[in-house]
């Protein structure tokens, strides 16, 4: 299972969507809350695996829970997100730009 020891945000959600597992996890609550019994029942694994999932989740801020007697209710936070899509972002304008300054290098140099 992940450390989760890094104080940085960015890190632990990178982290935690490493996983095919948790990725599917994060799917299946965008449609809705769902407890670790229903999530174990989407999966191939055991109901011990799922909370391990649901808790490198939990600490990276992508899912939140509540009781409500015995049972644990999962939640997605889209929000979570918008740390990594700001990153992404600001890589794809940074990756845009070097390419469109060679493109202009590229022309000047052409014949």
């Amino acid at each position: 299972m992940l450390e989760q020891s890094t104080a940085d945000p960015l890190d632990r959600v990178f982290a935690a969507l490493s996983d095919p597992a948790r990725r599917g996890m994060v799917e299946r609550l965008s449609a809705g809350p769902a407890s670790a019994t229903q999530l174990a029942a989407d999966h191939t694994m055991t109901l011990s695996a799922v909370v391990q999932h649901l808790k490198v989740l939990e600490a990276s801020g992508l899912v939140t829970s509540h009781k409500t007697g015995r049972v644990r209710t999962f939640t997605v936070e889209p929000e979570a997100l918008g740390p990594a899509q700001r990153w992404i972002e600001d890589r794809k304008r940074a990756w845009h730009r070097d390419l469109d300054r060679l493109e202009d290098l590229l022309r000047q140099e052409a014949p």
